[in-house]
């Protein structure tokens, strides 16, 4: 097998593992199903991961790094104010559940079967949440004395951020079904509640 048929199988196993785990979750998936979606065998499974818990474990550190470095890199925000800001983070967290509509589910679950997974994964990551969140709340703070935003706690305000998109992602298999929207249909929801949540969460900081 050349380096480059490794990588797609590499990859092909991951992303089938990602699906069967969020579907039938970590416990009701074997390497044996995987193994066979993929077209493969299981030795080819172990081969690349050793064991479930192992593959499992990849997919969820890489989920959860690509929350952090894509939602929180505001680097090359620098001359942006603090609502500027806060509307990338919610049209970006947003656009990453777009691509990734699963991932809270997955996140969330592992964290329910393993709560110990979050101490693992700050370790992994350092201290890149500290450092992001202690900036971001420093601009806050600076906002506030200024008068331009109201009196809130920057924790509250990520959690609305997150909450209001996350939400979306969650009733909208039951709204496609139920209401039997098609492609177009879903596209253009999609499209108007990204913006009007950007919308909520900016009129949620003005002052009072």
């Amino acid at each position: 097998m050349d380096i480059k048929t490794e990588v797609n199988m590499e990859q092909a196993i991951l992303d089938m593992a990602e699906k069967l785990f969020i579907e039938k979750g970590f416990d009701a998936t074997s390497t044996v199903q995987i193994a066979k979606a993929v077209g493969c065998n299981q030795a080819l499974v172990h081969y690349y991961f050793r064991t479930k818990e192992n593959l499992f474990n990849t997919i969820f550190e890489s989920k959860f790094r690509l929350f952090f470095q894509k939602i929180f890199d505001l680097s090359h925000l620098e001359n942006m104010n603090f609502s500027e800001k806060i509307s990338y983070f919610a049209s970006s967290h947003f656009d990453l559940l777009i691509e990734n509509p699963y991932m809270p589910r997955l996140i969330l679950n592992e964290l329910s079967r393993k709560p110990e997974s979050i101490k693992v994964l700050r370790e992994k990551l350092h201290s890149l949440p500290e450092m992001l969140y202690a900036q971001l709340n420093k601009d806050l703070q600076m906002e506030i004395a200024a008068g331009k935003v109201r009196n809130v706690d920057l924790l509250d305000i990520l959690i609305t951020v997150i909450s209001m998109n996350v939400a979306l992602f969650t009733l909208l298999p039951v709204a496609v079904n139920v209401i039997g929207m098609n492609s177009a249909m879903k596209d253009q929801l999609l499209k108007h509640r990204r913006e009007e949540n950007t919308k909520l969460i900016l009129s949620y900081l003005k002052p009072e």
